[in-house]
């Protein structure tokens, strides 16, 4: 009798959790698995806008064309910008993040929550103005960049946004300044968690700062930033907002497109649905294949201890 009432229990609990649980699950299958799913089967078709409605499965020929068909841009030119891009990107947003982080980590600093606020406001302020702000800035006659080119170092004014290597350069600095608070909440977070009395015993044995950085700071906030580094490259990589606003959808000439525009005009500016469908699958396998190999060559997953 009482292994039944229990079995009930057990039951009756279970139904609880699985109602609970069951709008969650609802949502993500409408808004991940199902698109995602989808996106796999336009992949293998011929969908276009001559074939709306009777579009059909063709097999792998869009993944072929992706690779074999000549683009404007061309999708290897397109890939090793979003190569650069995404380098670039990281690097700087690591190493500011963690300088700053590292600097607002010292006790002497007075007022260093006024400085987390304003250093966290880039990352704050939604992508859409950031954007448009920016893109005022990188203006030819009016811009605040050129004004503090011209009046303070006496440099003439630069084209950012018509010239298709200052227009990169343009859309790299922006989304560095966007980027950059969000590694460095990240290594601040991992620099507060490390034990003091590690610091101190390296200052008894006369231990330097460089040591110090090398021995204690960098192994010990790893495990944290390798994760976050991996999805800081995946966000960078796919990042659309940034580049179609500041240079206006891959301007000049599309010579400022990345891999997740390309797809973007590909699918709705030129309305093939198949081929921009194939082309954002090969975005998602170069991803999944960069985290696995990242994260399992730096041991990000493995304990410390």
């Amino acid at each position: 009798m009482s292994s039944s009432i229990v079995a009930t229990h057990r039951l009756r609990h279970n139904v609880y959790v699985f109602a609970l649980v069951a709008p969650a699950f609802i949502v993500l299958i409408g808004v991940v698995i199902y698109p995602f799913i989808y996106n796999i089967i336009l992949s293998l078709s011929n969908m276009n806008l001559r074939h709306i409605r009777d579009w059909e499965i063709v097999g792998l020929k869009q993944y072929a064309k992706v690779f074999t068909e000549r683009t404007q841009p061309d999708f290897y030119v397109v890939f090793l910008k979003t190569v650069i891009w995404t380098v670039v990107n990281i690097f700087f947003h690591v190493v500011l993040g963690v300088f700053l982080a590292l600097v607002l980590n010292q006790k002497e600093i007075r007022g260093r929550a006024i400085f987390r606020t304003i250093l966290i406001l880039p990352w704050a302020v939604p992508q859409l103005i950031v954007a448009l702000t920016w893109r005022g800035m990188f203006n030819y006659e009016y811009g605040s960049i050129n004004l503090m080119l011209t009046r303070w170092f006496g440099l003439p004014s630069v084209e950012w946004l018509k010239s298709p290597t200052e227009a990169f350069i343009a859309v790299i600095i922006t989304n560095v300044w966007l980027g950059f608070p969000f590694m460095m909440v990240i290594a601040l977070g991992a620099l507060q968690s490390i034990p003091g009395e590690l610091y101190e015993a390296a200052n008894m044995d006369g231990a330097s700062w460089l040591y110090k950085l090398r021995n204690i700071t960098i192994p010990l906030i790893r495990p944290v930033m390798i994760p976050a580094i991996t999805l800081g490259t995946v966000w960078t990589f796919n990042n659309l907002n940034i580049v179609w606003l500041v240079s206006n959808a891959g301007e000049p000439s599309d010579s400022t497109h990345l891999m997740v525009s390309f797809v973007y005009k590909a699918a709705f500016n030129f309305y093939r649905y198949g081929y921009g469908a194939a082309l954002s699958m090969i975005i998602f396998f170069i991803l999944l294949f960069f985290s696995l190999v990242f994260m399992r060559r730096t041991r990000a997953t493995e304990s410390m201890y």
